[in-house]
């Protein structure tokens, strides 16, 4: 059974104009175009489309999804393929969730989690986000962000509390902002956002590139959007375009 476009989006949960940018860039061309112009597709293209759906779930590029459905022809491999890396993924979030929660639970003043583990979810918590860095955006934003991490060297778990409660507060203060209806480029919002850019800068002397690309960061970057969402779970996106705002009108990004 052949399906038109309007009707495979409303299966899918997809506009029609992702369909047709799908078959634009060769991604998914419909089974056959009639003589008036109307796209029809069939089973095939119904389980290519759930193939890409599931590679976008996972945040897959949408060139890289091309490349890998070049390689599996084979409906069963793709698909077992595609729950081997949903499988990894929620490992990693749950590695990240247990991450978020000690932390949480060392910042209530939860003395059950102790020094060592507090480092230690520290530590790897850093090491992601340098990985996330340099494959974002290259080894010398990962070694940019290695020697602030050096600058901390000698800081106490008081030290690093401390840092994390002005964070906090700062994002009580975005959050209420937001929540007010302030857009992310307005002048209130930038006056906020010169303390979180003082607060980066203490650590990590970004330039207006690298503040500007920070934006990404912080909803992308699972660790990120997650330790922003415990405070406000509709901030990080507000926050990343406030980001992005100060970086243009304040640091001269182009």
């Amino acid at each position: 059974m052949e399906r038109t476009v309007s009707e495979v989006a409303r299966l899918a949960g997809i506009s029609v104009r992702t369909l047709r940018h799908y078959d634009a860039i060769g991604l998914l061309p419909p089974g056959h175009v009639a003589p008036n112009g109307y796209r029809y597709y069939g089973r095939a293209e119904l389980l290519r489309l759930q193939r890409i759906l599931l590679l976008r779930e996972l945040d897959v590029p949408l060139q890289a999804i091309g490349r890998i459905l070049a390689q599996q022809d084979d409906e069963i491999t793709a698909l077992r393929d595609h729950r081997e890396q949903l499988v990894q993924e929620r490992r990693r979030l749950d590695a990240v969730i247990g991450s978020v929660d000690r932390t949480l639970e060392s910042l209530s003043g939860d003395d059950s989690v102790g020094d060592d583990e507090f480092f230690a979810g520290l530590s790897a918590g850093r090491s992601r986000l340098q990985l996330d860095l340099t494959e974002r955006f290259g080894p010398e934003v990962g070694a940019s962000f290695e020697a602030a991490v050096r600058a901390t060297d000698g800081w106490t778990r008081e030290d690093y509390e401390r840092m994390g409660d002005e964070g906090r507060r700062l994002l009580l203060r975005l959050s209420a902002a937001r929540t007010r209806g302030v857009p992310p480029d307005s002048p209130e919002a930038l006056e906020l956002m010169e303390l979180h850019y003082q607060g980066v800068y203490d650590l990590w002397q970004a330039d207006a590139t690298g503040y500007y690309r920070l934006g990404d960061v912080l909803v992308e970057n699972a660790d990120q959007r997650a330790m922003i969402a415990t405070v406000d779970p509709d901030l990080p996106p507000w926050l990343s375009a406030a980001v992005k705002a100060y970086a243009v009108r304040k640091l001269g990004y182009r």
